[in-house]
């Protein structure tokens, strides 16, 4: 568990306990620095939409790394967020990445088979709500940056913090994850037969609220004003050096070398 803020996966937020399974499930597919946690934060927040956040998470320094290594406390995790994070209205929602699933697959069988059967459910419609981000650029460069300094969101940024030298195999690095991990979204859809509800992370920034009741008509529920929740707040990272390194890596990639060996 990351420390010094709210993360989001304390219990003090958590939905009163379910007794039973959700009465309709969405699994909110993205890729990394598309707005997806503030995304998520939105949807939480309406308390009529679940708590789309990262439950099969399990990188060492991800929410639940304290269970990288024990397949059993993964499964009792599970079986917990589906109890304590369903909105009193029956939904849940998980956040996932292409990658995640991944090493679902490769460390905990058993429970990706538990997960996509919640999550995608063969008797009953599947919903996956598909947030991407059409500004590759400040995508690329924002991924490429975490990835160097480690800082993925506002509240572990230090004051102290050395600027980060501009680094062409990171942004290229960055570039390639971004476009494989949508392909791999782009053919689990295919192959199940999803149409998911598409939407930009420029659109949620300019209108939350219109994005949540998006989602809420395609999962066939009511936004009740009533049912709000505090959640912790996402606040945006300072750009440091970020619109150099976009400006930077906009000139390299529009030059006739890199143009043709992309062709």
């Amino acid at each position: 568990m990351l420390d010094n803020f709210n993360t989001g996966y304390e219990g003090r937020f958590d939905f009163p306990p379910r007794t039973g399974p959700p009465d309709r499930t969405y699994l909110l597919a993205s890729v990394p620095r598309a707005g997806s946690t503030y995304f998520s934060h939105v949807l939480w927040q309406t308390g009529c939409l679940g708590a789309p956040l990262e439950y099969v998470n399990f990188e060492a320094a991800g929410p639940y790394g304290f269970a990288a290594d024990s397949a059993a406390l993964q499964q009792e995790l599970w079986r917990s967020v589906l109890r304590r994070r369903c909105s009193p209205n029956g939904v849940f929602g998980l956040k996932a990445f292409p990658q995640q699933l991944e090493d679902l697959q490769r460390t905990n069988p058993p429970l990706l088979t538990d997960v996509l059967a919640v999550m995608l459910p063969k008797d009953r419609p599947r919903r996956v709500v598909y947030l991407r981000r059409r500004d590759r650029l400040a995508q690329t460069v924002s991924l490429a940056r975490a990835s160097l300094s480690g800082v993925w969101r506002q509240d572990q940024e230090r004051a102290d913090a050395e600027p980060l030298q501009y680094s062409q195999d990171a942004l290229d690095s960055a570039e390639r994850g971004i476009e494989l991990q949508e392909s791999v979204w782009a053919s689990m859809f295919a192959d199940l037969r999803v149409e998911p509800l598409n939407l930009w992370h420029e659109d949620v920034l300019a209108d939350p609220a219109a994005a949540a009741r998006q989602v809420a008509d395609y999962l066939g529920v009511s936004i009740d004003p009533n049912a709000g929740v505090d959640v912790p707040q996402i606040s945006k990272q300072s750009p440091g050096e970020a619109t150099d390194w976009i400006a930077r890596y906009a000139q390299v990639r529009s030059a006739p070398d890199r143009q043709s060996s992309n062709s």
